[in-house]
């Protein structure tokens, strides 16, 4: 808590009124813009078609349901959202009213406050029309053909693809490279908005403050040196970490202490997806990180089967005979909590049999085998038993 004093209910409904009025999407007008939103209109259309998409029905309906309930109604009315596959930290509206999620975001927001202050950032850039003023001021129509030259440059460098319907990421975000001013000025209309909504107000803090405390646990586990900027990247247009998570914490003293934060509801609803999302985190190689990151979740959602789970796969992953150990150990644990996919016993079995411990780690492959006879690797692990 960042108050002593509850906030009456007038003091609510005045922050709620500090909202900008609601008016409808901009509408492009000249060649420039309507070159701008068929652009948009393209990266969603790759965003819908892309096989990075969770498109279950159920995800991207509960991000928008959030997304309503921070915004209101008819703000929210034509927004379309994307849940995307990716484990990094990010979110990103375009001009068209089309916004992406990413999974490394979901898993590392710990409640629906603390999604709701994302989402509402990113929806204060479209409400704000930043995007269209960043095009306005940066952007001739000679210079967008080479523009997006370059981030095509700046794709393949990261090993994804812009051309067709093969697209891994939208690239928008980086199209309009938003300044610190309007950086602060989503960040602190958000914040009016999960206010308003009910929602905690120091929820916004809350997120850069663990992004930072990920970030040093990230480099600490590769005995690095911290990097105390905390630099939020984006060519550094934007406001660090740092500056961010203290500007929002003062300005939610000021409001003072309200709100649910709807913990158990975005653990409900994370549930179905935690297992893969906590898969592709480890597979990020961050042992520091990831470590760091099952805590965060351990503390707010207890000692989960899942969560047990991963953790033994991080050891694993990482392989020393002491990780080994212990990550045998936290798959036996996980196994006694309830985890029940037949893979907890053929990792158990591999990490068993990488330590030298032969007999046990049989006995876990054959149970695996037992459990999911037809599995993909079943010769394999068949081989490994008999040798």
């Amino acid at each position: 808590m960042l108050g002593a004093v509850a906030p009456t209910h007038a003091a609510r409904s005045d922050q709620a009124s500090a909202l900008p009025a609601y008016t409808p999407a901009y509408e492009p007008t000249t060649v420039d813009e309507r070159g701008l939103w068929m652009q948009a209109d393209e990266r969603e259309r790759m965003l819908r078609d892309s096989p990075l998409r969770i498109n279950d029905g159920k995800l991207e309906s509960y991000l928008t349901q959030v997304l309503c309930r921070s915004v209101g109604q008819d703000r929210c009315k034509g927004v379309r959202i994307y849940a995307m596959e990716v484990p990094a930290f990010n979110a990103s509206m375009m001009p068209n009213g089309a916004m992406e999620v990413w999974s490394g975001l979901l898993l590392r927001v710990r409640d629906e406050a603390e999604l709701a202050s994302v989402l509402g950032h990113e929806f204060a850039h479209f409400e704000l029309r930043h995007s269209l003023a960043g095009f306005k001021a940066r952007r001739s129509a000679s210079d967008v053909i080479a523009w997006i030259g370059v981030l095509g440059a700046v794709a393949a460098s990261y090993g994804y693809s812009t051309g067709g319907g093969n697209v891994q990421i939208s690239l928008m975000g980086s199209f309009f490279q938003f300044n610190r001013e309007q950086e602060t000025q989503a960040d602190l209309l958000g914040l009016k908005y999960i206010s308003a909504a009910g929602y905690p107000a120091q929820a916004s803090s809350e997120v850069w403050q663990s992004l930072m405390a990920e970030s040093d646990a990230s480099v600490a586990g590769r005995k690095q040196k911290p990097k105390q900027r905390y630099s939020a990247g984006f060519f550094d247009t934007h406001p660090t970490h740092l500056a961010r998570a203290s500007y929002l914490a003062k300005e939610a003293l000021r409001i003072g202490p309200s709100g649910d934060a709807r913990g158990a509801s975005y653990q409900e609803a994370m549930a179905p997806y935690l297992p893969r999302f906590l898969d592709a985190q480890i597979k990020l190689n961050d042992f520091g990180g990831t470590t760091y990151l099952l805590d965060n979740l351990a503390t707010r959602w207890g000692s989960m089967p899942e969560l047990l789970f991963a953790r033994a796969e991080l050891y694993r992953a990482r392989g020393y005979p002491r990780d080994l150990q212990t990550a045998s150990d936290l798959y036996r644990q996980a196994a006694v909590a309830g985890y029940a996919a037949p893979e907890l016993h053929r990792n158990l079995g591999l990490a068993l049999l990488r330590n030298g411990e032969s007999v046990e780690g049989r006995k876990a492959l054959e149970e695996y085998l037992r459990l999911k006879p037809d599995a993909s690797d079943a010769k394999a692990i068949a081989s490994l038993i008999e040798n």
